[in-house]
């Protein structure tokens, strides 16, 4: 095996073991259930709100320490019409659903064939804003493939 090919290979096993294990600890805490999750966004349970802050906060001190290690580096983000609409549709469908990408994941490992439906909701969606950028936005997303 080619070393590219190894590299390639140890990179994916990362990422699959990274994965799993975030599912793990994710369907651990309970926040693959909707009963969590609306629990959450109607704040009437405060823990998952916590729990979700936290790991947000940890992240980012995360990525700051990257960056001022210079072992990563922030690259400008571009800002266009869209990203606040479509952050708040993406907000809206996460609440209907009970499952952004991620979470859709995990329930469909713990057997919730609901999970299905979200994941084609997923595809669909972003099926649809490539058509609906392509013919009416065209403005630059700042990513590769759209």
């Amino acid at each position: 095996m080619s070393s590219a090919m190894s590299s390639n290979v140890k990179i994916h096993l990362v990422y699959g073991i990274l994965g799993t294990t975030m599912g793990f600890v994710l369907s651990a805490i309970g926040f693959p259930d909707y009963d969590e999750l609306h629990n959450m966004f109607v704040f009437q349970d405060p823990r998952m709100l916590f729990g979700f802050a936290l790991a947000v906060v940890i992240a980012s001190a995360f990525f700051v320490a990257m960056h001022l290690s210079k072992r990563i580096r922030f690259e400008k983000k571009i800002y266009h019409p869209g990203t606040i609409p479509g952050s708040i549709i993406f907000g809206y469908g996460w609440a209907i659903c009970g499952a952004c990408p991620s979470i859709a994941f995990i329930q469909l490992g713990q057997g919730k064939l609901a999970a299905i439906a979200t994941l084609i909701g997923i595809y669909a969606g972003v099926r649809a804003y490539r058509a609906f950028h392509a013919r009416y936005f065209k403005w630059d997303t700042g990513t590769c493939g759209i």
